[in-house]
């Protein structure tokens, strides 16, 4: 929410200084997020003054610049070359003097300096309208009106329009607070109660009268679910035009783009008083009807943005006698907004649904701020007032005359809620003790009203713009809110009861695998779960979650993978530069196999791209790959007490050079490459490896592991090479599975230390060369034994592998 300084203060009895206003909105809930200086003009003309130019002569050495003499009101003439060509004495011009900078409309600030231009001095410059962004005209310099007062800043002669910005970040529950009204009324309840003065906030208020009825409006609500009230007025005879420069100067300083004075007017009432309007023009009401109902399903409806839109029967609709006008608290329709040529309008203040309002504006993509209003909801007490206030409006701005009674539909008024706060309930929530005369006087600047104040409870009756307060902790929280949620006491001790969690293990296994990647330098992530579709294969996508609200075209499916969303991070990474990465997340991904059928999986994802280790005089970088990744899993699931048999497999979604891990037949996940075409929609230059765990299937196979100490071994070690022929698809893991299923007594270790290819070894050959680790704790081991076991091991991979032993 936005909000003006100096439109707040007009409300506000008293003055209260920017910072302060600044420090009193974040003390009663209102965040202040940035407060900023708002300049219709940049720079705020600072430095510039007005000068009158005394004579004028021609530059000696160029023909389109002149030699001026130029007053600002100093002891001395300033001598300015200009080359603007209606330059002439007697003239009243502003000067840029020597040391002022200067903001044009378009490009870089300059501050004047003493400048020698084709060898005569000049101390300033004699500005056109564009070099002080006053205007886009550089046809040649300003020439003001002959009263301009020499020397007077010219800040003090064009007045341009300053302001203090607050940018509030409010809560969902704070629609009271969208408005100025709204923040100016929560002030003066902080000022009332802190300064000690009964303070009200001064709103502006009128009481307009049919002049006569020659608009008249028939109004009929069919859906009174979704419009419970619904007000409007007729102007006859208005002038379509700019608004005034106090209006379009409030309405920029906020963000907003003046159009025409109705427009405007409504666009200032809503940030005003927080209501949404809506103007039609009377003309376009076919039938001299409004009706507030839901048209059938399919019904194409165009909007202001010249788009045809497809109606549900869900969304409620601003009908004339013909069809459609508007998507009621959403957008307006094309054919009955206010042009430039129009005459008469219908002004509508209404109270629609919530609910309705929020899947109708999320169901079309439409995120209007009368929208976001409605949503959230309204003062449904104040419609009328409202209305009068901007019809009262366009009289003044547009002229016309009101041509219709008030017309105010409200077939069932909503009773205001009730709520008893109890007098140790607020102590109790609150922690402080309240005297009953500073909580009446909260509530009662807020605008509740006292039911009945009894000795140990008060009942209070709660205004229409607290759609938010029901309970008696909304009333406590109101309460802490004016009082101030700095002035919170912390306890000197608290009492609390441990929580029993119900599932310590996984958790634990989480940390403890979490606190290892962070000891091997990654560094944990979180992405959305909610991604882009096109990131998706269409066999994916048959068994993705679709979002039915999408908050943006490109956020509309529930994550299929985990992939997609990380590569973003690691592309904004790469694009700035930071290219070695090594990154970890935990994370869910979802799927449906039907309606009301949804699944999630979770999984622990590893991504490392780039180089592992900076170049240094020691050596080269170490570029990453796909073994550094598995072997740094293979560490992981060790600490998890798993022990993953690995295998190559077919490529998964967004994976190539696949290797597969199970343990007792159960798929723990996956280790490769990212895809070229993954890679290059991401404008990934360096490759990217992943290893997507599924987490559930790790905690289904993972056991505690206690650290036991293991006396040195006083044996010595014994180890032994082989050096074995073998198909080049077949991969070390086979091998290893082969040795380790003879379940020989004394080996102790395994690793492969050399690959070697060579058409001489044969077409689809490869050499691996293996070292072997015995060990026997209890005796120093024979050759005899070792030369057994390795010919165990060289039978097995020559019979179930077809190896061939080199010797």
């Amino acid at each position: 929410m936005t909000i003006s300084y100096n439109w707040l203060s007009e409300y506000l009895p008293v003055k209260v200084e920017p910072e302060r206003l600044s420090r009193i909105l974040t003390a009663i809930g209102l965040e202040v997020e940035s407060m900023e200086r708002f300049e219709e003009v940049k720079g705020g003309l600072a430095g510039l003054v007005i000068g009158e130019v005394i004579e004028t002569a021609q530059h000696p050495n160029a023909d389109k610049l002149r030699l001026t003499r130029v007053t600002v009101g100093g002891p001395e003439p300033l001598k300015i070359v200009c080359g603007a060509p209606n330059v002439a004495p007697g003239q009243r011009v502003v000067v840029a003097t020597v040391g002022t900078t200067i903001y044009p409309a378009s490009g870089e600030p300059l501050t004047m300096k003493v400048a020698k231009i084709r060898g005569e001095e000049s101390h300033g410059m004699i500005c056109a309208e564009d070099e002080i962004g006053l205007g886009d005209s550089h046809a040649g310099i300003m020439v003001l009106p002959a009263d301009a007062p020499i020397g007077s800043p010219a800040a003090e002669y064009f007045k341009p329009y300053t302001d203090i910005i607050y940018e509030i970040g409010l809560t969902p529950n704070r629609a009271d607070a969208m408005s100025h009204w709204g923040v100016a009324r929560d002030v003066c309840a902080y000022l009332s109660h802190h300064d000690k003065k009964d303070l009200k906030p001064v709103l502006p208020s009128a009481n307009i009268k049919a002049e006569n009825n020659s608009l008249p409006v028939t109004v009929t609500i069919e859906n009174t679910a979704a419009c419970p009230r619904y007000s409007g007025v007729s102007i006859a005879g208005i002038s379509v035009k700019p608004s005034p420069k106090w209006m379009q100067d409030r309405l920029k300083a906020i963000g907003l783009r003046p159009i025409n004075n109705i427009v405007d007017i409504t666009n200032y009432i809503q940030h005003e008083t927080g209501q949404p309007l809506h103007a039609f023009d009377y003309d376009a009401i076919k039938g001299r009807q409004v009706i507030i109902k839901n048209e059938p399903e399919g019904t194409l409806f165009k909007t202001l943005d010249e788009k045809e839109r497809k109606l549900s029967a869900e969304d409620l609709m601003i009908c004339n006698a013909e069809g459609g006008m508007c998507i009621a608290g959403v957008f307006g329709g094309i054919e009955s907004g206010v042009t430039d040529g129009t005459k008469n309008v219908f002004l509508e203040s209404a109270f629609f649904d919530p609910g309705t309002i929020r899947k109708t504006s999320f169901r079309h993509g439409l995120r209007t701020d009368a929208a976001t209003r409605f949503e959230k909801g309204v003062d449904i007490s104040n419609t009328v007032n409202v209305l009068k206030r901007a019809a009262a409006l366009v009289q003044e701005l547009a002229g016309g005359s009101i041509a219709s009674d008030i017309i105010d539909v409200y077939p069932k008024p909503e009773p205001k809620k009730e709520v008893i706060l109890k007098n140790q309930y607020l102590k109790k929530l609150s922690g402080k003790n309240y005297h009953p005369e500073t909580v009446k006087g909260i509530l009662e600047s807020l605008g509740f009203r006292i039911i009945k104040d009894s000795m140990d409870a008060l009942s209070v009756e709660v205004p229409y713009h607290k759609r938010d307060v029901s309970l008696p902790a909304d009333v406590v929280e109101e309460i802490l809110r004016i009082d101030g949620l700095d002035n919170i006491a912390i306890p000197t001790a608290i009492t609390i009861t441990p929580s029993v969690e119900e599932n310590y293990r996984a958790e634990s296994f989480k940390t403890k695998l979490a606190d290892a990647l962070v000891g091997a330098g990654f560094t944990e992530i979180l992405t959305n779960s909610i991604t882009n579709s096109a990131y998706f294969s269409e066999e994916q996508l048959a068994t993705a979650v679709r979002l039915l609200n999408n908050l943006s075209s490109e956020l509309d499916i529930m994550r299929p993978s985990m992939l997609p969303t990380a590569l973003e991070v690691i592309a904004f990474n790469s694009n700035r530069k930071q290219s070695d990465l090594r990154f970890f997340e935990y994370g869910k991904t979802y799927s449906t196999s039907g309606p009301g059928q949804y699944a999630e999986r979770n999984h622990l994802c590893l991504y490392v791209t780039g180089n592992l280790g900076p170049q240094s005089w020691k050596g080269k970088a170490v570029p990453a790959d796909i073994y550094f990744l598995k072997g740094t899993v293979q560490a992981l699931l060790r600490l998890a007490g798993v022990r993953a048999e690995l295998s190559v497999d077919e490529a998964v979604a967004g994976m190539t050079d696949v290797i597969t891990l199970r343990a007792n037949k159960t798929v723990l996940g996956h280790i490769g490459r990212v895809t070229t075409a993954d890679a290059k929609r991401f404008d990934l230059k360096a490759p990217v490896f992943v290893a997507d765990l599924d987490w559930d299937a790790v905690l289904s196979v993972a056991l505690p592991v206690k650290i036991q100490y293991r006396e040195v071994p006083r044996f010595p070690v014994v180890e032994r090479d082989l050096a074995l022929v073998v198909p080049t698809a077949t991969p070390f893991a086979s091998i290893e599975q082969q040795v380790e299923r003879l379940r020989l007594k004394g080996l102790r270790g395994m690793r492969l230390f050399d690959v070697f290819e060579s058409e001489k070894l044969g077409a689809g050959k490869k050499s691996l060369a293996v070292n072997f680790t015995f060990l026997d704790e209890e005796k120093t081991l024979t050759d005899k034994e070792i030369d057994s076991w390795m010919q165990k091991i060289m039978g097995t991979l020559e019979k179930e592998l077809g190896a061939e032993i080199r010797k």
